[in-house]
């Protein structure tokens, strides 16, 4: 495999550049423009690897995308370059429509060039892997089924608006041009390297500074919560084998609200860092105004990946979080840059904590 991954600075991107090394990929090439999530930190284990590279570029920027397909002779592009984080969008949007619209197609256009200009096995072999999110189906009620490869688009978010969009650009290029792509919708991710805005490092790093562990709302919004290295492993399975055309949702089975996840991390954090008299970590629980469009629930039907990729997730929501909480614990080298220095306090800021 010689595979060119976008956003692999990222936090899924990076994970997946870790796990393709470490499985003896010819040659891994990860592309990131390095905005304010992208983190070369987060590939620390991978600098002397000799199948690994990394090159600073846009994902909009075609010219340069096609000559580095070509240097390289890829034969695998897997597409996790995106804005993700749903604040964000709602705060500015445009810059999500840039990147993941405008930056997509830019991207297709690059790799439709360069699969035209392949031959033989070299032509059959290529594969386009957009990675997207299962908010584009919207919302679910509690008593609803969960999602699946057939459900209707829905999205409620900018973000989401600008995933979703991308998802039909990708299709488009596959029945327009004969691209053969693959795409996967996958759950909530979480694990070591993820970026601190996030719900769970957020929690995890809050308490660890006995700060306020801020939820939104009344705490019951449900999310499916995948661990990123179960999330590795599915990709490399529709990469290599799904079906071209087709989709596969990846989930794991675990759903939660947000409040039941902030309660786990409190009494993780109990057992392993103690607070001083005694006191729980869940005493420092403040819920916030709600986000105007919070979707109430997510969840993923991974059948299809399950039956005929025979994927599974090796982590449960307790075993994952618990490798999640240590990794944070042991790795300040990690998080304290980027809590100090470009992310502290810039969300709750902006956020109206009420005590309830």
């Amino acid at each position: 495999m010689r595979v060119l991954v976008t956003g692999g600075a990222g936090f899924i991107g990076s994970a997946f550049c870790r796990h393709l090394v470490a499985v003896g990929a010819e040659r891994v090439v990860n592309v990131d423009k390095l905005t304010y999530a992208g983190n070369l930190a987060s590939l620390r284990a991978l600098a002397d690897a000799p199948n690994y590279v990394f090159h600073r570029l846009d994902i909009a920027d075609a010219p340069a995308l096609l000559q580095l397909m070509r240097a390289e002779r890829v034969d695998k592009v897997v597409h996790l370059a995106a804005e993700s984080h749903v604040d964000r969008s709602i705060d500015g949007p445009a810059a999500f429509v840039e990147t993941n619209v405008v930056g997509t197609f830019r991207l297709l256009s690059a790799a439709l060039d360069y699969w035209r200009g392949l031959a033989g096995a070299a032509a059959e072999d290529f594969r386009f892997h957009h990675v997207s999110t299962d908010e584009v189906f919207g919302d679910l009620a509690a008593d609803d089924a969960p999602f699946t490869e057939a459900t209707p688009y829905a999205p409620r978010s900018p973000y989401s608006a600008s995933k979703a969009a991308s998802d039909h650009f990708v299709r488009a290029w596959h029945a327009t041009y004969g691209l053969p792509v693959v795409l996967t919708n996958c759950s909530n991710n979480y694990g070591p390297f993820h970026f601190p805005e996030k719900l769970i490092p957020l929690v995890i790093l809050s308490a660890l500074h006995e700060e306020p562990l801020p939820v939104y709302g009344d705490g019951a919004n449900v999310r499916d919560w995948l661990f990123v290295e179960d999330h590795a492993r599915a990709l490399e399975l529709v990469m290599t084998r799904g079906d071209t055309g087709e989709t596969y949702a990846v989930g794991a089975r675990a759903e939660r609200s947000n409040l039941q996840v902030v309660h786990a991390i409190c009494d993780l954090l109990d057992a392993r860092r103690p607070l001083p008299g005694g006191q729980s970590h869940r005493e420092l629980i403040v819920f916030v105004e709600d986000r105007p469009g919070h979707d109430r629930r997510y969840a993923i039907d991974p059948s299809r990946l399950e039956r005929e990729l025979g994927w599974r997730p090796e982590e449960s929501f307790e075993s994952g979080l618990a490798r999640t909480v240590d990794w944070y614990l042991q790795n300040a080298w990690w998080w304290r840059p980027l809590r100090e220095s470009r992310y502290k306090g810039e969300r709750l800021g902006k956020l109206e904590v009420q005590r309830r």
